[in-house]
């Protein structure tokens, strides 16, 4: 409408930053956002909304952004063209290239990557194009662990099991707290709201963590564990379910293989024995286990938290394990499979499903490489070891290791000594103020979007397409960008854009069996969009481009600003796995092998205090603390710890408090919190804004304490390579002044 105000206008959108993907209608007014409100329309999340979708104006506002490329020289940045940045670009990497090689460079990618609609589709195009054979990522410090163990048990790292949660019995939650994180590899629309349901009906939620977090809170009984025991725990759970006669496979028995190995293993381990380790009793392990072994329905849902310790791959593995026993995997109200509505990951992502479990050694610590991927930690190391094969240039993506991976120290040391440097991100943050050049991403509102990932995770099909609010002529699409980058990384910076896109492109169609001359006829114009209706059209609603005239395409959900849901998943049988024996290997030697270590731990004594790490709902990890509305008021970078625990070390509410590991010490306030363990202190993620050259002024007011340094780099677990954030030993003393 028009008025004194101006033009204004309404777009339908989603919310980009997680797996919740709610629906958010966009008011403008000329090219200011005025106000952002729940879609009550939505067809997915029906107006259920969290603080930080509603933040969106502000982030695409923020005076921070970066809106065209910069170059660094000594401590000064300059903004320059596009053209200039890629001509820079390619100085930049002759640096290295023609005398070191491609083995020279490396790569970081982080979680936002895959959130933009054209980095989430062309990623794996911008490493295959740069040839860049040494690929770090925020997966190692966050779910690798599932990733091992779905690959290894199903066949693919992505075939991810997902609770159940509107049609189950009893909910039992480890090492999440969907609360703050709504939901974490598992998309829901409001899982508190599922939660009450679930009670209202008769049902049960049982939440296992050290903290009575926001989601133990709505629980009928929150278990407070020893952080870094869930594996022992749920080896006990095992036990009780075969000591009790409860193990009952049922449908999955034909596809089994390993359950006997299984039955010998849970053997060693009675809730008798693990009591002490875990710091829960006996009988409170043996309820639980015939909670979950009677119930008509069981979903166990175990996410970062147990992922994040010393025993991420055991934990991770035998969340599914207690899936099977009790014939709850693949089955409604148990675990399920998603059935996308537009898969993409075998388009688009880095890495095939063939992929082996080992892919190599690090040069300098020999640390092993999982899935194509070696731990964060070594990353420093291999730019400031010299030698052959020494890390020389680096490319970071969408992510902020300065505040995100263990040893951010040394990491910070090493970027200075790089050949070069190139990023793409928003901001000059903690890490990238290190680079050379930084390439602007569009902001979230300076683009479509339709999750790649969310949908991946959702237990029904379904999708939504999302327009852009704020055209930009003046800048390159994303994927131009990456796809030019990624020719200058490999050596060949004159390929023409068009071509390559169209090589991509067949490629896909060839993977999904449709004619190449009937896609190009429909989808002429380079770039993600078409990709995106190759997965629409291809998938098992889609038309395959006329051949079932009554399927979807992508104009279907352009036409339609509430988003489609079309069927609740069901389960899939054999058809899910793609293992060799085409059965799920549920005692994999893999991680038989590591049950030894943990036998081992528990034989020692335990550390009088650890830490653990925490999510908050205002929260992206690092990236959200430069919107003024999330971070003000009460200060969140505080300690949690627990009433007798402050007793001893002389501390109060309020005070300042030293926090030391063996490899740090951060001061932070202190909260005395009686919902936490005792001999349990936590602290969140994503804090420590007060690094020198960093540009953000609202993060750099609140800067917190960067939790990340009190993570020893060669604290890992080693069946997987993933970082260590939660069971660190540490000691905790008053601040002096």
């Amino acid at each position: 409408m028009e008025g004194a105000a101006g033009s204004e206008r309404v777009v339908k959108r989603v919310c980009p930053f997680c797996e919740g993907m709610c629906g958010i209608a966009v008011t403008v007014v000329d090219d200011t956002v005025v106000n952002i409100r729940p879609d009550t329309e939505n067809a997915w999340s029906q107006g259920h909304v969290c603080p930080k979708g509603i933040m969106l104006g502000e982030v695409h506002h923020d005076p921070d952004r970066l809106l065209s490329p910069m170059i660094r020289t000594g401590d000064h940045w300059a903004s320059v063209t596009w053209d200039e940045a890629f001509a820079h670009a390619e100085r930049l990497v002759a640096r290295v290239l023609p005398k070191h090689g491609h083995g020279a460079i490396a790569g970081y990618i982080g979680n936002m990557s895959a959130k933009g609609f054209g980095s989430a589709r062309y990623a794996g195009r911008f490493f295959a194009l740069g040839k860049i054979p040494n690929i770090y990522s925020s997966s190692l410090t966050d779910q690798h662990p599932k990733n091992v163990v779905c690959h290894l048990m199903y066949g693919a790292m992505w075939r991810i099991p997902i609770p159940d949660l509107d049609r189950t019995d009893l909910f039992v939650v480890m090492g999440a707290n969907p609360a703050a994180s709504k939901g974490s590899i598992f998309s829901h629309r409001d899982v508190l709201g599922a939660m009450r349901d679930l009670r209202a009906r008769g049902g049960r939620v049982v939440v296992v963590d050290p903290v009575q977090t926001a989601t133990a809170q709505k629980a009928d009984q929150w278990i407070a564990i020893r952080p870094g025991t869930d594996a022992a725990f749920l080896l006990a759970v095992a036990n009780v379910l075969f000591a009790e006669n409860l193990v009952a496979p049922a449908h999955l028995t034909p596809i089994l293989n390993g359950l006997e190995e299984v039955r010998e293993l849970a053997g060693r381990f009675p809730p008798e024995k693990v009591e002490a380790f875990c710091g829960v009793s006996a009988g409170e392990i043996r309820g639980l286990a015939l909670e979950i072994g009677r119930a008509k329905r069981a979903a166990v849902y175990g996410r970062i938290g147990l992922c994040t310790q010393s025993f991420g791959t055991l934990s991770s593995w035998l969340i599914e394990v207690i899936a099977i026993l009790t014939g709850n995997l693949d089955r409604i109200g148990g675990s399920l499979w998603s059935t996308q509505l537009a898969d993409h990951q075998d388009l688009t992502a880095p890495y095939s499903t063939d992929i082996p479990l080992v892919t190599g050694k690090s040069r300098v610590s020999g640390t092993t490489a999982f899935l194509g991927q070696l731990p964060i930690a070594c990353l420093a190391e291999e730019i400031d070891t010299p030698g052959e094969g020494q890390l020389r240039g680096l490319v970071t993506f969408g992510a902020n290791p300065m505040l995100s991976s263990p040893g951010a120290e040394r990491l910070g040391d090493a970027f200075g000594g790089l050949d070069f440097m190139i990023s793409i991100d928003n901001y000059i943050n903690e890490t990238t103020r290190f680079a050379d050049l930084i390439f602007p991403a569009p902001s979230v509102l300076e683009q479509p979007h339709w999750d790649v990932y969310g949908w991946a995770f959702a237990l029904k099909s379904g999708g939504h397409y999302s327009p852009t609010v704020f055209e930009r002529k003046d800048r390159p699409e994303e994927w131009q960008v990456l796809t030019r980058l990624g020719t200058i990384l490999g050596g060949e910076p004159h390929l023409d854009l068009d071509e390559l896109d169209d090589e991509y492109f067949a490629a896909m169609c060839d993977v999904r069996g449709i004619d190449r001359a009937v896609a190009f006829a429909a989808s002429p114009h380079s770039g993600p969009e078409r990709i995106l209706d190759l997965a629409i059209r291809s998938g098992p609603f889609g038309d395959r481009y006329g051949e079932r005239p009554e399927g979807l395409t992508l104009q279907n959900f352009k036409d339609d600003p509430r988003g489609k849901v079309v069927a609740d998943a069901t389960p899939l049988g054999s058809s899910v796995l793609n293992t060799a024996t085409g059965k799920i290997e549920m005692a994999h030697p893999h991680f038989l092998a590591d049950v030894d270590r943990l036998e081992a731990a528990m034989t020692e004594t335990p550390s009088p205090m650890v830490l653990v790490s925490r999510r908050q709902l205002g929260s992206l990890n690092s990236w959200l603390h430069n919107v003024d509305s999330l971070v003000r008021g009460k200060n969140r970078c505080t300690l949690y710890i627990h009433p007798a625990d402050a007793v001893s070390a002389g501390l109060k509410e309020g005070d300042f408090a030293v926090i030391e590991s063996a490899s740090g010490a951060v001061t932070v306030p202190v909260e005395v919190q009686t919902q936490i363990r005792p001999g349990v202190v936590s602290l969140p993620h994503g804090w420590g804004h007060d690094a020198p050259g960093a540009r953000l002024r609202v993060a750099g007011s609140r800067p917190g304490a960067n939790s990340n340094l009190l993570s020893p780099r060669d604290l890992r677990d080693p069946a997987s390579g993933n970082a260590v954030f939660n069971g660190i030993p540490v000691r905790v003393s008053k601040a002096d002044g």
